[in-house]
């Protein structure tokens, strides 16, 4: 299969009053290559001047394949016409190396508002879907493209919202294109290439994820679009939570690197951030909230977070050294911060406070989450997890969707430290369930006896630990704040995980033939 192919272009032009715009939009598959790549429609108009139109990452097709989509909109002026009629090829480079579609030599056409135009033989095609929910949206519209040969006489969308324990079918209607509208036609084909285009809309409510596909009736068959075997998926935005120690100002070019960690909470869409080593400056004690590092990341967010902060000790002799939790939703009552070491002594770094939060989350309910920095193994790290555990067992409620502690835990992956975690049977690793799932089933599910095999180059020691009755499932996790994304910013990095809730187990989901 070619690394990449155009699945279909469209080309339309609307005229609204006094003005007349076009719209070119592209919707091409690649294969799964590596993380960085960018693809690219190379295309000229009518004109001969050649230019490039950016695509960007759309959705998934399984593990090995995505999406990619592009559009442009120009509204006709004196001194600008439109493109009409286009001449294009797709590029997409990728580990150093470029790949193209270009109709095999002799590139692609489309003619000035001709509608969509599917490539290649698929006779039925998902147009145009959405990739995301937005949080109030509560139905999508559906666009599908068929080919006449089928005759289709009826359309339906199978969807569901409970990974297919409960099914629902909804009918799509044949569309007539503006220029039959405006000529009063009656004609069946809303298409210049021989497509019908159906539509119908999806009305689920406050569903946090729905799974469809499609299958158009004909006289003798019933053809399907299931995305290839997967279905189509599309879900509101998953939870975000971000974990980082900031190292107590003890950074080079430290404002630099604050903003550099509000950049990320804005480019990566975090919906929780935990710190650990939040200075402000000691102030004999009192304290200086204008300088805490949480509050400052906090101000250089687009829009300012809900935060909640407190301290434990001096460090490095001059800083009130504490925690934090960032979260963009509002936090419950329920808000709390404790020692959970033997010391309350501010002046002994062996004195540890970790603050808790709750919040209720859109499509997700309430969650417990908690930001800890506990001491090393000899230092009393048993007795300050003990005592965390049992605080947030005594939150945990038959409302409390999951329980996240979070931060740094001063326990290499596969020490002794980390045993206790596994042998207490509550809490499990998600970092490790993320990227290395195998791994992760090994340890916390069977406890295989020779787990601490598998970590033997895993030197985290910052974890994010959900209790085991939870109700998400973690879907990603990346390493954050490297020479790869946004520098070093700590002598940590950082680490970003992504949580949905969890599918009730269905018998298996319609996926057509």
């Amino acid at each position: 299969m070619a690394n990449i192919q155009l699945l279909y272009v469209e080309n339309v032009i609307s005229r609204k009053k006094k003005t007349v715009q076009q719209k070119l939009a592209f919707f091409v598959r690649v294969e799964n290559m590596g993380f960085n790549k960018q693809v690219d429609v190379v295309w000229a108009g009518e004109d001969g001047v050649w230019q490039s139109l950016a695509a960007r990452f759309h959705s998934k097709r399984g593990e090995a394949q995505e999406f990619w989509s592009a559009e442009f909109k120009r509204q006709h002026t004196a001194k600008k016409a439109l493109p009409w009629t286009i001449e294009f090829s797709l590029r997409y480079r990728v580990n150093g190396e470029e790949f193209w579609d270009n109709n095999n030599g002799w590139n692609y056409v489309s003619e000035a508002d001709t509608g969509i135009k599917v490539i290649g033989n698929r006779l039925i095609s998902n147009i145009c879907f959405a990739d995301r929910l937005t949080d109030a949206q509560k139905s999508i519209p559906i666009t599908v493209a068929v080919n006449q040969s089928l005759a289709a006489e009826k359309v339906i969308i199978h969807w569901t919202k409970d990974n297919w324990q409960h099914t629902f079918k909804t009918p799509c209607f044949l569309k007539k294109n503006h220029w039959q509208k405006s000529a009063g036609s009656a004609a069946a084909n809303p298409n210049q290439y021989g497509i019908q285009i159906w539509s119908g809309r999806l009305n689920f409510g406050n569903a946090f994820r729905v799974q469809y596909c499609i299958a158009t009736e004909g006289k003798e068959q019933t053809y399907w679009d299931n995305n290839g075997g997967h279905n189509y998926v599309i879900s509101r935005k998953p939870l975000a939570v971000m974990i980082l120690n900031l190292h107590c100002y003890q950074e080079d070019n430290q404002d630099f690197k604050l903003s550099q960690i509000a950049k990320a909470i804005n480019e990566r869409e975090a919906d929780i951030v935990c710190l650990q080593e939040v200075a402000e400056h000691w102030n004999n004690g009192a304290g200086d909230w204008d300088s805490n590092s949480a509050k400052i990341i906090n101000d250089r967010l687009r829009k300012p977070y809900h935060i909640v902060t407190d301290w434990s000790h001096l460090g490095f002799d001059k800083y009130r050294e504490g925690v934090a939790i960032l979260s963009k939703y509002p936090m419950a009552a329920e808000q709390d911060s404790r020692y959970v070491s033997d010391s309350h002594d501010p002046y002994s770094i062996h004195s540890r406070k970790v603050v808790m939060a709750q919040m209720d989350l859109p499509y997700l309910g309430l969650i417990n989450v908690f930001s800890a920095h506990l001491s090393w193994l000899e230092d009393g790290f048993k007795e300050q997890f003990n005592r965390l555990s049992e605080w947030a067992e005594s939150k945990q409620t038959e409302q409390v969707k999951a329980t996240l502690l979070c931060g740094d835990f001063n326990i290499a992956a596969g020490s002794e430290g980390y045993s206790l975690v596994v042998d207490l049977h509550q809490y499990d690793d998600q970092f490790l369930a993320a990227i290395s799932p195998g791994v992760f089933y090994k340890i916390f599910k069977v406890n295989d006896p020779h787990w601490q095999n598998y970590l033997a180059d895993d030197y985290r020691i910052d974890f994010i630990f959900m209790h085991k009755t939870s109700e998400l499932l973690v879907k990603s996790g990346t390493v954050l704040f490297t020479d790869e994304d946004y520098g070093s910013v700590s002598d940590h990095c950082g680490y970003l995980m992504t949580f949905e809730p969890k599918e009730n187990k269905a018998s298996g989901g319609i996926v057509g033939d």
